[in-house]
């Protein structure tokens, strides 16, 4: 009958008995469940509760559970509903009764929301590593492929001239902001549930703030009622995990695309690419479409916990064991996706002949509407100035650069014969020089500034 047993006379169901069991899956926070009882003897200790020889006992018999787990030796049992229960059965049979004096004072409500937060602080850090390796590879390919221009685009339509490198900088700064949010999470995660007990605090004079310091907590919650019951911190974790695989889908969706036939642009290395079962020339980028098709489970994630807590009454309600599959998997995927897309970078194959061949004299239409404002005339006026010679160069099937200077001037007497100079791709994009842009010292400046950030991370 499981740690009630006192009250009841008839044993769970057994199919109840499955349903409600979490060892399945919560198993994964002994680390943190070992961690945070050691912790709680040491304040039981401190507050008299139990003696310095049964602090070290329980602290002695814990750790030799933990060796356990990370063996491999460890044995759930059938009454082994979660985690908490698996760790005390244990240690009950190793050190004895003493075992029963550690949840003195401690319920598995303010256990499990310590554990937790326990176990997310240490998958962050992991993530936050593994974050600041992508960017680390974005920047060092950015620099070495700096000489490369490309079509920019809005709309999936040509757009302006653009280096290779500005594009894949725009990435950094996307993950870049994934862990300025990343460390905010981490703060207000960092705050200890233990000590609130059931719902109604702790009644022992525990020292909380002690507590606090020797788990790693940066400060302890102020209402036991809100303590265990929070799960805002595993939202904005799942709203973060979501933000950063939409950034990853991003990411894969225009490489995927360069990557086809039609395209040309990029080439995904054989490592991180399949082949077909039925047609021997395919070379189909799984690793991105993987990265791309996962977005949709992130997502799923948080508004499955989000609706799990929408209209829950106060304090602990069992619905919240639903707030740790949808965690795991979430930690789980972007820990095997973060570093999938840095090696796809990483390997990736550039061909910048085959982009420069696909820019289009269009593209440099603003250009040329930037030459005549130059010349004092309004950028709305140019604008449509140049659209006309757009049209008429469409209607006589030559390009912009082909367009007679007479055709030019026909539309406004301000084109002179220096206009043909607005036809160069590599000029075109040099002028973007203002902070930000993509001329090649400004992408420069950013990627400078992009190591200035790693290494203060």
């Amino acid at each position: 009958m499981g740690l009630w047993g006192g009250r009841f006379e008839v044993s769970t169901d057994e199919a109840m008995r499955r349903f409600g069991d979490s060892i399945g899956f919560d198993w994964r926070l002994y680390q943190a469940d070992i961690k945070g009882s050691v912790a709680y003897a040491s304040a039981l200790s401190r507050a008299g509760l139990i003696d310095s020889e049964e602090r070290d006992l329980l602290a002695a018999g814990l750790a030799q559970v933990q060796a356990e787990f990370e063996t491999g030796a460890f044995e759930v049992q059938a009454g082994d509903e979660d985690i908490h229960t698996a760790v005390e059965r244990r240690l009950g049979e190793i050190i004895g009764p003493v075992a029963g004096k550690l949840h003195t004072g401690r319920s598995r409500n303010d256990q499990v929301a310590t554990d937790l937060r326990l176990h997310l602080l240490a998958e962050a850090g992991t993530l936050r590593d593994a974050l600041h390796g992508l960017l680390e590879v974005i920047v060092v390919r950015s620099e070495a492929l700096l000489e490369i221009v490309m079509p920019g685009h809005t709309h999936m339509q040509q757009a302006q001239p653009i280096l290779f490198s500005h594009w894949l900088m725009s990435f950094f700064w996307r993950f870049h902001r994934d862990v300025e949010r990343l460390d905010e999470v981490r703060r207000r995660t960092a705050t200890l549930p233990l000590g609130s007990g059931a719902l109604a605090g702790n009644p022992f004079n525990i020292d909380r703030q002690a507590l606090a310091a020797d788990l790693g907590f940066a400060a302890v919650s102020q209402n036991s009622v809100d303590a265990v019951c929070d799960r805002d911190f595993v939202v904005e974790f799942l709203a973060w995990a979501a933000l950063v695989q939409v950034h990853l889908s991003a990411l894969a969706e225009d490489l995927i695309l360069w990557s086809s036939q039609e395209f040309g642009f990029v080439q995904i290395d054989e490592a991180y690419s399949t082949g077909s079962s039925l047609m021997p020339q395919k070379r189909n980028p799984d690793s991105l479409e993987l990265l791309r098709g996962k977005t949709g489970r992130m997502v799923g994630h948080l508004i499955g916990l989000l609706t799990t807590l929408k209209g829950l009454p106060a304090a602990y309600n069992k619905d919240l064991q639903e707030d740790k599959e949808g965690l795991f998997d979430a930690i789980d995927t972007l820990s095997m996706g973060l570093p999938i897309a840095g090696g796809v970078i990483r390997t990736l194959h550039v061909n910048g002949a085959r982009m420069r061949n696909a820019l289009d004299d269009g593209m440099l239409a603003t250009d040329l509407a930037d030459y005549l404002v130059r010349r004092g005339v309004p950028f709305r006026e140019s604008h449509h100035l140049v659209g006309r010679a757009v049209r008429r160069a469409e209607e006589l099937d030559v390009p912009l650069r082909e367009l007679a200077i007479a055709e030019y001037q026909a539309i406004h007497p301000d084109f002179g014969v220096d206009v043909y100079q607005v036809f160069d791709f590599d000029r075109s994009v040099a002028a973007r020089a203002a902070e930000g842009g993509t001329a090649r010292v400004a992408v420069r400046s950013q990627i400078a500034r992009a190591r200035v950030l790693l290494a203060d991370h």
